[in-house]
Formats: C-alpha cells, structure tokens, sequence
C-alpha cells in the first residue's frame, strides 16, 4: 500500500470513528428521553426533554456533516495521479506535507508527518492548481512545492 492509500484510510478511520462517536451520542439522547417521558411531570421534565431535544438536533447536525464529508471523501480516486495539486493530491513542501482530501489533523506515514486538509482551507487554497517548483507564500513564510502526487 502506497502513501496516498494509508493516508486515504488514515482519513476514513478518522470519518468513521466520529460517526461511531456521534452515533453513540444519538442512541444515549434517544435512551434518556425515553426514561425522561417514563419518570416525571412538571416544569422540570418539559426543560430536560427540550434540553435534549436541542442535544439531538445538534447531534443531527454533527452526523449530516459527517456524512457530507465522508461523501466528498468517497470521491477521491487515490490511484490517480496529477502533476497540478487537486483533490486528493500528496503534496511535499520544503515546509510541511499535505494530503488536501478533508480536515483530519495530523497523520502518520513511515515516519513522515502529513497533515489532512480540506480542499477549502486558506493553505489548500493556496496549493491547489500549482505543481512542483511553484513557491507558495504563507503566514509570512515562503516554501517550495518539491513533490506532488
């Protein structure tokens, strides 16, 4: 397995430990509105089914982003290969590493540190559409594309 292959299941680990998190969240706000519904009346018990009612709509949320992301990451074709940074793009600076598919922080591959970014962060902005050799400007710090794949 190719860099971009680990790099690529390092990203869908990520995805897929989130929706198991989130997934989890949801199940514990659907048991406890349940017992909520079978233990008491009142005043309290309307704020704390509205109160997890507001949980579960953010849960909503969380899992409809996930979905998106792990869709948007679906579309990236590891074998492909491009001289022009694009999505799914390995990137090598003279700065840092990049692996422009989504925002998954750090990553590890033989010893190299890659950082997972979305294609919409101000950095892949920067990136996408260069290739090697092109210099890139950054927060004040100037780099060199020396490698893309």
């Amino acid at each position: 397995m190719d860099t971009k292959e680990k790099l690529y299941y390092q990203c869908q680990e990520f995805i897929d430990d989130r929706l198991q998190a989130v997934q989890k969240t949801i199940h514990e706000i659907q048991e406890s509105l349940t017992s909520e519904t079978k233990s008491s009346a009142g005043d309290k018990h309307e704020t704390g089914r509205a109160m997890l009612q507001l949980e579960r709509e953010k849960t909503g949320q969380q899992l409809a982003e996930i979905q998106r992301i792990n869709q948007l990451l679906s579309k990236i074709d590891v074998s492909n290969t491009s001289k022009a940074i694009g999505l799914g793009s390995v990137v090598m600076t003279t700065n840092a590493n990049y692996f422009i598919a989504i925002s998954a922080g750090e990553l590890k591959v033989s010893n190299q540190v890659f950082y997972a970014i979305s294609a919409h962060t101000p950095i892949a902005q920067l990136l996408l559409g260069k290739s090697i050799g092109d210099d890139i400007q950054f927060r004040n710090q100037d780099f060199k594309i020396i490698e893309v794949y």
